[in-house]
């Protein structure tokens, strides 16, 4: 069974426990030789899709929530959890909140390598790289630990006010890094395609 996540930029495939990915633009030319199951954030390959190979699992999804224009790779991580905190950390951070199936709703931050492009195009002292292991505790005392500082310290901070005592569900590029910061906290990186596969298993769509 092929399972496939269309991003703005990439599309990921997924099959046996294996990730694969490709740039939107290689996937216009891909041609499907099986069916494929797949969810899509993205308008631009609307047309692609309409391959009869290409199943779209969006209608299947029933995810109770009063959040309006809730994206489908944020309905189908939030499926996958009954009660905790799903936080989709790539170039934008989605957090959301999960009670017992219900989505309570959620917010989007940008990412840590969005802001780390930010910081750089105010000044070329402020270009700095991601800090491996950065202590979120003392205030910083040079530049480079002042731009990770400021970026990871208000994410990290406003995780936990939503999250409490709620266990923390990491996926996305991101996601292992940030774990680390969070006691309560799994990193799951093919959340997604887990929640795909639960889907098709209790629809009945193979």
């Amino acid at each position: 069974m092929l399972l496939c996540d269309v991003g703005n930029s990439r599309v990921k495939f997924y099959k046996g426990g294996v990730t694969q990915s490709m740039p939107v633009a290689e996937f216009m030319r891909y041609e499907p030789k099986e069916r494929i199951f797949f969810i899509s954030v993205n308008d631009s390959v609307k047309k692609k899709l309409k391959n009869p190979l290409f199943v779209d699992l969006a209608p299947h999804f029933e995810l109770k929530t009063a959040y309006r224009g809730l994206g489908i790779d944020r309905i189908a991580a939030c499926s996958a959890v009954s009660t905790g905190v799903v936080v989709d950390a790539g170039s934008a951070i989605t957090v959301d909140l999960m009670f017992k199936s219900s989505h309570l709703g959620g917010f989007i931050m940008p990412g840590i390598g969005t802001l780390l492009k930010s910081f750089a195009s105010i000044a070329p002292v402020l270009d700095v790289t991601l800090s491996t292991n950065i202590d979120l505790d003392p205030l910083p005392q040079k530049t480079v630990s002042a731009v990770n500082y400021g970026i990871l310290k208000p994410i990290v901070l406003t995780i936990e006010n939503i999250a409490g005592n709620n266990k923390i569900y990491f996926t996305g590029g991101d996601g292992a890094y940030l774990m680390r910061y969070f006691r309560n906290s799994i990193y799951e990186k093919d959340l997604i395609f887990k929640s795909m596969v639960s889907l098709i298993a209790k629809k009945g769509l193979a």
